[in-house]
């Protein structure tokens, strides 16, 4: 049951006004038109994305895994369908130098079955070499297979941190999508919910009501982001935003044995 609000006096700082469920009904009602009509925009852009053409490449080029070279035409394995994430990396850095932003993306996708049911497969492409990629991988608890792409070409390897889709016809293999940036968000279904929440993601860009929570703020820029912060990327032991020495990519601290650490440690070029 609801109660019937006393007094707008006594409205919540900070927090939503307080009306009774009629009125919440008509709001929410005005909002889903708007919601429907998001959706079918979706739909439509979905179709045009279906409709774009499509770049042949060379399936055979090469790209390390766990068993060593192979052509890229076996990351299908046997589907007709793929769908790759191109997660950055930073050489010599240890697990917690880590590309953050890449983490959240590559968290979120820790089982395909429902893709695999539907005949695509799903694989995750990075710059890193292998023999340091592999630990990572270990360490982070991936089920889903990783690849060096080091010294492969675009369309397999090039720009990392995005998206991007191919198809198999025999043995001959298309490029057919790609995206980066924000349109990785799909990915990322715990954005999604967060956006059905009164409070919103809480990340400064956001178009907020007064009064409502602010982003954490955190300690000194690392890598070229301020303060206040991206809260999902990196947080101390306590599970507080943190550029800090002692911080971690958020799903690290999941991980056996993640302790604090000195240093963010990373080391050499960032590919």
């Amino acid at each position: 049951m609801t109660t019937t609000p006393s007094d707008p006096a006594t409205a919540l700082p900070g927090r939503p006004p307080i009306a009774d469920l009629a009125t919440w009904q008509a709001a929410r009602d005005e909002l889903l038109a708007r919601e429907k009509a998001h959706t079918r925009e979706g739909d439509a852009i979905a179709a045009a994305r279906r409709r774009l053409p499509m770049v042949e490449f060379d399936g055979t080029a090469e790209v390390v895994g766990p068993d060593g070279p192979v052509p890229f035409l076996d990351l299908f394995q046997g589907r007709d369908e793929l769908v790759v994430y191109k997660h950055m990396w930073y050489d010599g850095a240890p697990h917690q130098g880590q590309c953050e932003g890449c983490t959240t993306t590559a968290w979120h996708m820790k089982d395909a079955v429902y893709l695999n049911s539907r005949g695509v497969s799903f694989a995750i492409l990075t710059t890193g070499r292998w023999d340091e990629v592999a630990p990572y991988v270990e360490f982070m608890g991936y089920a889903q297979p990783w690849y060096s792409v080091r010294d492969a070409e675009a369309p397999v390897g090039g720009d990392m941190g995005s998206i991007t889709c191919f198809l198999r016809d025999g043995d001959r293999v298309f490029l057919t999508y790609s995206t980066t940036g924000r349109g990785n968000e799909p990915v990322n279904g715990s954005l999604g919910l967060l956006d059905m929440t009164p409070y919103g993601r809480r990340e400064a860009w956001e178009d907020n009501p007064e009064g409502r929570p602010e982003a954490p703020q955190a300690g000194s820029p690392v890598g070229g982001h301020g303060a206040p912060i991206c809260w999902y990327w990196r947080s101390d032991a306590d599970g507080a935003a943190a550029w800090g020495p002692t911080s971690r990519p958020v799903p690290q601290w999941t991980r056996p044995g993640a302790t604090p650490v000195k240093s963010l440690g990373r080391q050499g070029d960032h590919h």
